[in-house]
């Protein structure tokens, strides 16, 4: 389900990478903050963070690039990452 930048909001890309993260790695929503630390708060591990990456990837119809994605510790950080793919 790839979406267009322009009709996406914050909220929804935060829903969505919530939505994610209690799927694929069976956390609970209400610790899936914008504050949350990816490795410290919710022990996602590289490995995951890749699966991450590559649901991200199908979500937003774009190719990722790693680096994109090097300097991302929070929640807030993935949200903020996708939206600026979603812009290219």
């Amino acid at each position: 389900m790839s979406l267009d930048a322009a009709t996406t909001s914050h909220a929804e890309v935060f829903d969505h990478v919530r939505k994610t993260l209690v799927e694929l790695f069976e956390l609970e929503a209400n610790d899936i903050r914008p504050e949350a630390r990816l490795y410290e708060d919710l022990d996602i591990d590289s490995i995951d963070a890749v699966d991450l990456v590559v649901e991200l990837k199908q979500f937003t119809g774009r190719r990722i690039n790693p680096d994109d994605f090097k300097a991302v510790r929070t929640i807030d950080d993935v949200v903020n990452a996708v939206e600026r793919l979603m812009q290219r």
